[in-house]
């Protein structure tokens, strides 16, 4: 500020002194939030990841063509893995930047705007009353005490600000095809429609409740849904039908490199607070995918050598009577045993978390749920109903915020453990609380529900198919 300012106050009356010192503190305060202001665009400075993809079954490392989800070369079925550049986890510092913190381990090309993030921390309430001494508790959701501010309320916040912030400028004109069985398509929904970016939402109609957002969705986000009676299974028929239409980009779920690794940040979070990978890993599953981006993330941090060299234990769970994942590695299966596709869809409508309801999960091919749980010394568990709402409960007494059935199911799994004897008081856990703080924030605004644009039958044509989208757009 100029000396000649302070001189020419000194020639004002003494009524208007008061007036000139709250007028200096005004300006110096502004200079200081510019200052601030520049430094953190400094920081905000973005350049895209630099990595490649590995084949997990063969080890064929090779460029990825921008949305690559296998490997054409390989003969199996198998995972393909990125490789990153920067072998050590450089976190960024500020909450600014969300799960993008995490950038060094995520193959983006962008940032997308308000991003969040998981967020850990050291249990108390529940440690206390499971009688554990290191509980680390990963929440995703709502909860401002905690700064977790994901407004959908669910970690597929995570997969989707990473997958679409894969998408390059080569894609821009595509429609996005997102196949879910409710919290994904929300938190896509959100993402896409903050962001400006076509979306497709391929839904079963009796999850579509979960379809709810604190304000209304931009136009670019469209939603169609099988009947009352079907499936996450026929929904993902849907979406493989729409994929073969000109003009749509399969998402690509458990083998899209960007949606594990978004998943993978709930494990970044927690090593990266704790100081070291956990001993165990506790999580509900209907894919698998989160644990298996959770092994993938420990593996990067094995070779990363400043976090220790122990793999967490994968302690993954399903809902009874939902079983298929359960049943196959009781049986030391790498496949998955036969479901009647009838008795899947009974069984998935018992469930108290349906997300959990995959009949087709990455369970058995190469760098899958199997071999995740082989190279860990994993387990599956098999929570029900009852068990769950015990947990939930017991969550949200011990701790302070409400969480879902899926996250319920894992917290009632580890209760499993303990009793069983496989977790002792001083191991050190984490438990990836997938989704929470939706009472929480409903109460505190207004809800829009996004309807579907239509309705299709479980037996649908890909003529039906063609038609009705050509008249969507």
């Amino acid at each position: 500020m100029p000396p000649f300012f302070f001189l020419s106050a000194l020639l004002l009356p003494k009524s208007c002194y008061f007036l000139v010192c709250i007028f200096t503190v005004q300006i110096l305060t502004f200079c200081i939030f510019a200052e601030n202001f520049n430094a953190m665009s400094d920081k905000m400075i973005f350049t895209p990841t630099k990595y490649q993809l590995q084949t997990v079954a063969t080890g064929r490392v090779f460029d990825d063509q921008g949305w690559t989800l296998d490997d054409k070369q390989c003969d199996k079925p198998s995972m393909v893995r990125p490789v990153y550049e920067k072998k050590q986890l450089q976190v960024k510092e500020g909450r600014c930047w969300g799960l993008y913190r995490y950038a060094d381990w995520l193959p983006i090309k962008t940032m997308l705007a308000n991003p969040s993030e998981p967020v850990t921390y050291k249990s108390e309430g529940l440690a206390n009353r499971l009688g554990l001494r290191n509980l680390y508790i990963t929440f995703n959701g709502y909860w401002p005490e905690r700064n977790a501010r994901m407004t959908t309320c669910s970690f597929k916040e995570m997969e989707a600000f990473s997958v679409c912030a894969r998408l390059g400028e080569e894609l821009k004109d595509k429609v996005l095809v997102v196949a879910s069985a409710g919290n994904t398509a929300r938190a896509f929904a959100k993402v896409c429609s903050d962001n400006g970016i076509k979306l497709l939402l391929c839904v079963p109609q009796d999850n579509i409740n979960a379809l709810w957002f604190d304000k209304p969705l931009n136009d670019c986000v469209k939603l169609i849904t099988t009947e009352s009676g079907s499936d996450y299974f026929d929904a993902i028929n849907l979406s493989n039908v729409v994929c073969e239409m000109e003009g749509y980009l399969a998402e690509g779920g458990a083998k899209n490199i960007a949606r594990r690794d978004g998943m993978g940040t709930t494990m970044m979070s927690a090593t990266t607070f704790i100081g070291r990978t956990p001993d165990f890993y506790f999580q509900a599953v209907g894919s698998g995918t989160g644990a298996i981006a959770a092994w993938e993330a420990n593996l990067r941090f094995v070779e990363d050598g400043r976090f220790g060299t122990n793999k967490a234990r994968l302690m993954v769970s399903q809902n009874k009577p939902f079983l298929p994942m359960y049943e196959a590695w009781r049986a030391d299966s790498r496949a998955l045993l036969p479901y009647d596709a009838d008795q899947a869809r009974k069984d998935a409508a018992e469930i108290c978390a349906p997300v959990l309801s995959n009949r087709k999960p990455p369970y058995g091919l190469a760098g899958g749920l199997f071999d995740a749980l082989k190279d860990t010394h994993g387990d599956i568990l098999a929570v029900s109903n009852t068990e769950a709402n015990a947990a939930k409960a017991l969550f949200e007494e011990t701790e302070g915020i409400d969480i879902y059935h899926a996250a319920a199911v894992a917290t009632a799994s580890l209760q499993q453990a303990i009793e069983k004897e496989v977790v002792k008081a001083d191991d050190v856990v984490m438990l990836n609380i997938t989704g929470g703080g939706e009472k929480r924030f409903q109460a505190d605004h207004e809800m829009y529900y996004l309807k579907p644009n239509h309705i299709f039958k479980i037996d649908f044509t890909k003529e039906e198919v063609e038609r009705v989208l050509t008249a969507m757009r």
